[in-house]
């Protein structure tokens, strides 16, 4: 099968980007000739064809009618038997929501703002995607509820395909090999209970709540390491205020997630708006208990008290309760639970769940003039 798949560039910083090219490399793996549509800066991958999409330096708002646009010329040139979008396009047979909604991501902000071009856009071509896509594809339970309460979309054309993780990569006998490294170069105490808030978006993914509930947290040799892209200086701020100033620590966007993995004890990730967040399952996977907000996709792997904890995403003093909980708990329990729940989500399952949906697909409508 020929199987073009439009995203943009994989990055090394998101958890979603990492999974994005694991679901390559899997259909790679599967047979597929997969073919790539992406603006320029796109790493080789290998079995993969390249096709760089040429886009000029554009404000937000016109850059993403640009993808659109020049995204319907590439597709409409050549013939291909599967077009899979990880974008608002609007000539594919397959969309991937696994941005879930701008619609529900606008109405999940504390502080509502004016809609101004950029998003009016965004939601524009979201409401032609969800019309006229054929199929579309979800990331978990809640994004498939979401979609169809919010644009109606039926449910023959709405299907749910959970993310894989590489449980390779992300393992608990990385704990041997890296914890003590890892935390000497964090300057983390060896017995210091240890949380980790993984990424990049800082205020969507809760970072705010991460540093109340961890200041509200009774264990005072405690540490919570930062990992992603963003500016903290207002969260520095915050973990000033609250005097846990000395003991966060910043790492910014790293390569080796795997490793700051090893490094804790326990994933916060108190999300206001998050579709799934692959962060769970590598956490899982690595054998750590999650603490995760109730509107994440990610929570539908949670089970409370068991492999993590579900909380509310303004909720500091439930996410400081869970810290607690968790540890109290023997962490031979709570690895084997991580593990264990994180272990069906491969990738080959995710390649499975996809090859039903091509098997059904009809002609996308190219709808850009």
């Amino acid at each position: 099968m020929k199987l073009l798949i439009i995203a943009r560039p994989f990055v090394f910083h998101g958890g979603v980007e990492r999974a994005t090219a694991g679901l390559v490399g899997a259909l790679v793996e599967h047979g597929y000739d997969v073919h790539h549509l992406s603006p320029r800066g796109q790493a080789p991958m290998r079995g993969v064809t390249l096709h760089p999409l040429t886009l000029p330096p554009l404000p937000p708002a016109a850059r993403v009618l640009a993808l659109a646009a020049s995204a319907r010329r590439a597709v409409a040139g050549t013939s291909w038997d599967v077009v899979q979008s990880h974008e608002r396009t609007l000539c594919q047979h397959v969309y991937r929501a696994g941005e879930g909604c701008h619609r529900a991501y606008l109405a999940s902000d504390a502080r509502p703002r004016a809609r101004g071009l950029y998003h009016r856009i965004v939601l524009a071509l979201e409401r032609r995607v969800f019309a006229r896509t054929p199929r579309v594809v979800a990331i978990a339970e809640v994004g498939r509820r979401e979609i169809a309460a919010l644009y109606g979309v039926a449910p023959s054309r709405l299907s749910v395909v959970y993310n894989g993780v590489d449980l390779e990569r992300f393992h608990p006998r990385n704990r041997a090999r890296a914890r003590g490294p890892a935390r000497s170069e964090a300057g983390i105490p060896s017995g210091a209970f240890t949380a980790l808030f993984v990424g990049s978006g800082f205020a969507r993914k809760g970072l705010a709540t991460a540093i109340e509930g961890f200041a509200a947290f009774a264990d005072r040799q405690s540490r919570l390491v930062v990992l992603g892209k963003g500016d903290p200086s207002e969260y520095r701020a915050l973990a000033s205020r609250l005097a846990v100033g000395e003991r966060v620590v910043w790492l910014g966007a790293r390569d080796d997630p795997e490793r700051w993995y090893a490094a804790a004890d326990i994933v916060v990730l108190p999300s206001r708006y998050e579709p799934f967040g692959n962060v769970h399952l590598e956490a899982l996977a690595a054998g750590l208990p999650v603490v995760a907000s109730a509107r994440a996709g990610g929570a539908e792997v949670i089970a409370d008290g068991i492999n993590g904890s579900i909380v509310k995403p303004t909720d500091a003093r439930a996410l400081a309760g869970a810290l607690d909980r968790f540890r109290e708990r023997p962490s031979a329990d709570v690895t084997e639970a991580a593990r264990r729940s994180a272990e069906p989500y491969t990738y080959a399952a995710q390649v499975d769940g996809f090859a039903q949906i091509y098997s059904g697909v009809t002609h996308a409508r190219c709808d850009f003039p």
